[in-house]
């Protein structure tokens, strides 16, 4: 890699654009990357008292959702900016884009400003398999990944990279999604079944991922098709009216959350009553709570993403790119000489 110089003023924000994501995630390799950045997401987990946290802030409306995802430790601030349109990719835009900013707390100024619609796909990918590693049956090899668009290949190299996942059973209602993501794995070394049907892709699965886009109460899987020590990762219900799963699936399973207070109203739990019983994940990664129990059983992760998961993800980043040439220095801040003469740094640029 070459060598970047440090910008000396703190005005010069550190900023990795999609081209330097790009450049840094392939340097890295993918599958390492996102086994670094699960590292980052399990410490922070396990230090979750520590945080500042609250359901993210979101505008809905007929086509969408915009949303604003903040956290804070003692340390750091950060929040992701993001969207989901799933009518985008009939217009030819993705259907979720981001960015993210992380902020030192002691004086407010930003440390990193990063793309986050590339990174969301891979911390979403890393939470998932991170949590398949405490939730899947023992020695699973085969994964059914329903709906096969753009999180689809992350979530494979991520459970492969931290659960040692070689085979997948692939079904998408839009068979090009399906041969484009069997074009790519097959590529990436695994073995592949492209299936018809979402009953045809569970059969001999041992962990389920659905991961549909469109903004509905759905039933991807019903209730029959959920057999007895599978583990599901249900990433696609993640608003208030978008879900994927039976409800009656739901009753059976060992519910598994990020923080209860978002995923009742986003998540699938969002079809049970509020005090249904559900158990936070950061109280499994710290030795609280018990993961999976026996074979028999049922989990369910009801992922709907948390600020957390992208706050590892920036610090993550932020310390990757340290000494490397993949950021650009951001002329981002006001930087006077005197703090208190912000207009005469104005009238000195003339």
């Amino acid at each position: 890699m070459m060598l970047r110089p440090q910008p000396s003023s703190l005005a010069y924000v550190p900023f990795v654009s999609v081209e330097n994501m790009m450049r840094l995630v392939n340097a890295i390799g993918v599958e390492p990357f996102i086994a670094g950045l699960a590292e980052y997401i399990e410490a922070d987990f396990r230090r979750w008292p520590e945080f500042d946290k609250t359901p993210r802030v979101a505008s809905h409306s007929p086509e969408g959702v915009i949303e604003l995802m903040p956290t804070a430790d003692a340390e750091n601030y950060g929040f992701k900016y993001v969207n989901g349109h799933p009518k985008n990719m009939r217009e030819g835009y993705q259907t979720v884009t981001a960015f993210g900013v992380l902020s030192s707390v002691g004086n407010g100024y930003p440390l990193l400003l990063s793309e986050m619609t590339l990174l969301t796909a891979l911390r979403t990918a890393a939470t998932s398999a991170l949590v398949g590693r405490y939730l899947a049956p023992e020695g699973a090899e085969v994964m059914a990944m329903i709906g096969n668009g753009a999180q689809c290949e992350f979530q494979a190299l991520a459970f492969r990279a931290l659960c040692g996942i070689t085979r997948l059973r692939l079904h998408d209602i839009d068979p090009a999604a399906t041969r484009k993501a069997a074009r790519n794995l097959r590529a990436q070394g695994f073995e592949i079944v492209e299936c018809a049907t979402a009953q045809a892709a569970v059969e001999g699965a041992q962990i389920i991922t659905t991961c549909t886009a469109d903004k509905q109460y759905a039933t991807i899987l019903s209730d029959n098709m959920v057999g007895a020590g599978v583990h599901l990762n249900a990433i696609g219900g993640d608003c208030p009216g978008k879900t994927e799963l039976h409800a009656d699936i739901l009753r059976r399973a060992e519910i598994f959350v990020e923080y209860p207070p978002q995923t009742r109203i986003e998540g699938e739990i969002q079809q049970l009553a509020p005090d249904h019983p559900v158990t936070e994940l950061w109280q499994v990664m710290r030795g609280e709570a018990p993961g999976r129990r026996d074979a028999k059983q049922i989990t369910l992760f009801d992922s709907v993403g948390f600020a957390i998961e992208d706050f590892s993800a920036l610090r993550f980043v932020q310390a990757r790119i340290k000494g490397t040439e993949f950021f650009e220095p951001l002329d981002m801040l006001a930087d006077p000489d005197d703090p208190r003469d912000l207009y005469g740094m104005l009238q000195r640029a003339k």
